[in-house]
């Protein structure tokens, strides 16, 4: 080969090369691609058996810790006579008894510890709804009965804490000594606050002081007063008006706070989430399943573990599913899920959790009444 063209062939291989190096840092500078979006699988070994003959009602609240324990919150009095069986008098069966409120296990699905109910100084809930373990290893309760307006904080031996808020007659939005039948909680380490979803009488978001209980704030949809429009728990037969979605539904079932100081809002009976700075001031909304009636579409909200937190993971509990969104678009990358009763399938999935390996968990209430664990597939 003479010298011109080695010269020519010299610089056809630089220029494919440093073309080559371009391609791949437009890709890796590149928004993340929908391949790149968790994909999941599910363990239907876990949890392990239960001990003492107990049986889960409905699973109303699931969380992680920062051991990666899973900390379970469930409805004794939502079992039937026939799941307890063995607790009527006389016995009508073998199985089952009802297992205590909260239960903890590892991430092999061994039972670690439990309790909760009734006790000396506070209110338990008439009717068990989230929980929540802070960065301190509180684990927080809320309940969503009829007469409920408090949320409890405990050690995670069970030992109580704080009660927020009272029992007795709801009475709206604009009483910030309580809360209204609440729904969601979530601590704010950094700045000692939690957030309260609050809920399916309320149609807000309340924060408080995590260690005194002291009010701070609160705000309705598009950060504006909170507006009690229409009777609450209520299913629609439609989906929602333009004049409703002036307005959160009840109940407001989610508020998740992500690591750049956003707030994520399930606004359920409105099929959207809404995006808040944590001063109330709002952001954007994004809807998710517009067209769905009934009790709504966004039930519940967690972040990926990823530095950048790319992703949402959105319990429909209506359309029994969970989605993959962008976090920043809303746009729906992955679906997980379908209606049934096989392991992986879901039946009123209403609340999730995730682990440091972003490892997922759903609990399911209705005649779902079981908790699951999806493996994050690399």
């Amino acid at each position: 080969m003479n010298r011109p063209i080695r010269r020519l062939a010299a610089a056809f291989l630089s220029l494919s090369f440093a073309m080559f190096l371009g391609a791949c840092a437009s890709r890796a500078d590149a928004p993340a691609s929908n391949a790149a979006a968790p994909r999941f699988q599910v363990d239907a070994s876990w949890p392990k058996p239960l001990p003492n003959n107990w049986i889960l009602g409905q699973v109303s609240g699931i969380a992680t810790d920062a051991d990666d324990h899973i900390w379970v919150l469930q409805r004794p009095n939502s079992l039937t006579d026939d799941e307890r069986g063995a607790t009527l008098a006389p016995p009508h069966s073998k199985c089952c008894a009802p297992a205590p409120s909260v239960l903890e296990f590892d991430a092999a699905g061994n039972l670690l510890r439990s309790w909760g109910g009734k006790g000396t100084g506070y209110d338990w809930p008439q009717n068990e709804h989230g929980i929540h373990v802070d960065a301190k290893g509180f684990v927080w309760i809320t309940g969503n009965g009829e007469n409920d307006g408090q949320i409890l904080k405990f050690t995670r031996d069970g030992r109580f804490v704080l009660q927020i808020g009272k029992v007795g007659p709801q009475t709206g939005s604009a009483d910030t000594t309580r809360l209204g039948q609440a729904a969601g909680v979530e601590v704010d380490a950094a700045a000692n606050e939690v957030y309260v979803a609050d809920g399916y009488f309320n149609r807000r978001v309340i924060v408080f002081d995590s260690e005194t209980g002291a009010y701070k704030r609160h705000w309705g949809a598009y950060g504006k007063a909170p507006v009690d429009y229409e009777k609450p728990n209520v299913r629609r037969t439609a989906p929602p008006t333009a004049a409703q979605l002036q307005h959160f539904g009840n109940p407001v079932h989610c508020a998740r706070v992500a690591r750049d100081g956003l707030v994520y809002v399930c606004d359920r009976l409105n099929n959207r989430v809404q995006v808040f700075k944590k001063d109330g001031s709002y952001v954007k909304e994004f809807s998710v399943e517009p067209k769905t009636a009934g009790n709504g579409a966004v039930w519940d909200i967690v972040l990926s573990r990823d530095p950048q937190q790319r992703w949402l993971l959105m319990a429909d509990g209506r359309n029994n599913q969970v989605l993959t969104l962008s976090r920043e678009t809303g746009e729906v990358i992955g679906t997980l899920g379908r209606p049934g009763r096989y392991a992986g399938e879901f039946h009123w999935v209403h609340d999730l959790a995730i682990d440091s390996a972003g490892n997922l968990y759903a609990g399911e209430v209705d005649t779902g009444k079981r908790a699951q664990k999806f493996v994050r597939v690399p």
